[in-house]
C-alpha cells in the first residue's frame, strides 16, 4: 500500500508578516488607521468633489458665482456670517461668511503636510547621525550628546516660538514666491516645519544611536566583518534594516506632537496666515466667539482632537506590534 504524506510542515513567518498580523489584529489601531486614511484623501481630493457638487449662487455681494468660488478657504460673503450647517455650507461659516468645511480640509491639508516634511527630516537626519555616532563614535558622538543635552534643556515650543517671532516677517515676504507655498498665507508654513524638525531630530538621532549600539555588537555583524565587508555595507545592509521598526513606531508617534506643534504655532499668531486655513488658526479665530457660536470653535477642535489621537493610537499599535517581547 502507498504511504501516506504526513502533514505538510508550515513554512516559518518572517518577523515583518508577524509584526503586520499583529497589527491587523489590534482593533484600535487599525480604526486609527482608517481614520488617518479618511482624513489623508479628504484633505487631498475634498475640495475637488466638494467645489464640484454646489450650483450657481446668486451672492448678494458678488453676484451670480458658482461654487468653486463660494467653497474655497478663502472666499467670504459677508452677508453669510456665521451660519450654522445648511445645503450650501455643510458645516456653516465662519465670521467672514467662509466656508467652514472648506478651511477645515486646507486646515488638515496643512498639518498634514507639515507632519510629514517634519518627519522625513526628522528620519533623515536621526538615521544618518545616529547610525555613525552609534556604530563609529568618536566626535560624532560627542557632538550629538551635546545637542540633545541643549535640546532637552530649552523647551523645544519657546524656541519655535522665538523662530518663528523673529523671521516670521522675512518669510511672509520671501517664501511666499516659492511655487508650491504661495501667497496663500502658507509661507510659514516652512519656517515653521524647519523650526520643528529642528527640535525633534536629535531625539531620534539618540534612539537610533542607541539601537545602533546594540546593534553592531550582535554576531551576525562580527560574521559581516570576517567576511569582509566595508563599514558601509554593513551599515547599509544590516544596520539600518534592523532600525526600521523603532523608527517607524518613533516616527508615528511624533506625528501628534508635531501636529500639536504646528497648531499651537498657528493658534498663537506665528503659523499660517490670512487668509490661509489651519486648524489652529480656525480655533484661534473661534475662540472669541465661543460662547455665541461655539460651533465654529467646536469643529476644529474636535478634528485636531480625532487627528491626534489616530496618530497616538496607530503608534502605540505599531509598538505593541513590532515589540518582539509581545506574545500572542
Amino acid at each position: 500500500m502507498p504511504e501516506t504524506e504526513g502533514p505538510k510542515e508550515r513554512k516559518p513567518v518572517s518577523p515583518l508578516r508577524e509584526s503586520l498580523r499583529r497589527l491587523r489584529r489590534d482593533t484600535r489601531a487599525m480604526v486609527s488607521l482608517g481614520v488617518i486614511i479618511f482624513m489623508v484623501l479628504l484633505s487631498l481630493f475634498g475640495p475637488f468633489v466638494y467645489q464640484h457638487l454646489g450650483g450657481i449662487y446668486d451672492s448678494p455681494d458678488n453676484g451670480p458665482i458658482p461654487a468653486t468660488v463660494y467653497r474655497t478657504f478663502y472666499h467670504q460673503e459677508l452677508s453669510r456670517q456665521d451660519e450654522l450647517p445648511s445645503a450650501q455650507y455643510w458645516l456653516g461659516t465662519d465670521d467672514l461668511g467662509r466656508d467652514i468645511l472648506a478651511r477645515l480640509m486646507q486646515g488638515l491639508l496643512v498639518s498634514i503636510s507639515v507632519a510629514v516634511l517634519v518627519e522625513v527630516i526628522d528620519i533623515t537626519m536621526g538615521i544618518l547621525v545616529g547610525v555613525l555616532a552609534g556604530y563609529f563614535g568618536g566626535w560624532i558622538d560627542q557632538v550629538l550628546a551635546r545637542l540633545t543635552d541643549i535640546i532637552f534643556a530649552f523647551p523645544g515650543l519657546l524656541f519655535i516660538i522665538l523662530l518663528t517671532g523673529i523671521f516670521g516677517t522675512w518669510a511672509d515676504t520671501t517664501l511666499s514666491n516659492v511655487p508650491i507655498v504661495g501667497p496663500n498665507g502658507n509661507a510659514r508654513l516652512l519656517l515653521v516645519s524647519a523650526a520643528l524638525a529642528l527640535v525633534s531630530w536629535p531625539l531620534m538621532a539618540r534612539l537610533v544611536r542607541g539601537q545602533t549600539l546594540q546593534i553592531k555588537e550582535q554576531q551576525f555583524i562580527e560574521a559581516a566583518r570576517t567576511a569582509g565587508s566595508s563599514n558601509f555595507k554593513i551599515i547599509w545592509r544590516h544596520i539600518i534594516p534592523n532600525l526600521f521598526s523603532i523608527v517607524v513606531v518613533a516616527a508615528t508617534l511624533d506625528i501628534s506632537n508635531t501636529i500639536i506643534g504646528e497648531a499651537s504655532i498657528s493658534l498663537l499668531g506665528l503659523g499660517v496666515q490670512q487668509p490661509g486655513s489651519s486648524l489652529g488658526l480656525m480655533i484661534s479665530e473661534a475662540s472669541n466667539a465661543v460662547d455665541t457660536h461655539p460651533w465654529e470653535v467646536l469643529v476644529p477642535s474636535l478634528t485636531l482632537a480625532i487627528l491626534v489621537l489616530a496618530f497616538s493610537f496607530l503608534g502605540d499599535g505599531l509598538r505593541d506590534a513590532f515589540d518582539p517581547r509581545t506574545k500572542d
